[in-house]
C-alpha cells in the first residue's frame, strides 16, 4: 500500500522519471518463478471446477445409458 502511494505521489508531482530501480537476479527469477507458479495455479483451479462436474455428468449419461440397454 505504502508502495502505491508513493508512486502515485511521485506520479502527481511529475519525479517518476527520475526513479531507477535495480533488481538482482535471484529477486528477478523468484518473482518469474512466482508468477508462472500463481498462473499455473489459476489455471488448475478453474480446471478443476470445470472437469470435475463435467466427468460427474459424463458418467450419469453413462449410467443411463447402461440401465437402458439392460432393459
Amino acid at each position: 500500500m505504502q508502495v502505491l502511494l508513493t508512486f502515485v505521489a511521485l506520479l502527481l508531482t511529475g519525479q517518476i522519471a527520475t526513479l531507477v530501480a535495480y533488481i538482482g537476479p535471484g529477486s528477478g527469477l523468484s518473482a518469474i518463478g512466482t508468477l508462472i507458479a500463481f498462473v499455473a495455479a489459476l489455471l488448475l483451479a478453474i480446471i478443476g471446477f470445470v472437469w470435475y462436474p463435467v466427468k460427474r455428468l459424463m458418467a450419469k449419461r453413462r449410467e443411463k445409458k447402461q440401465d437402458t440397454s439392460e432393459i
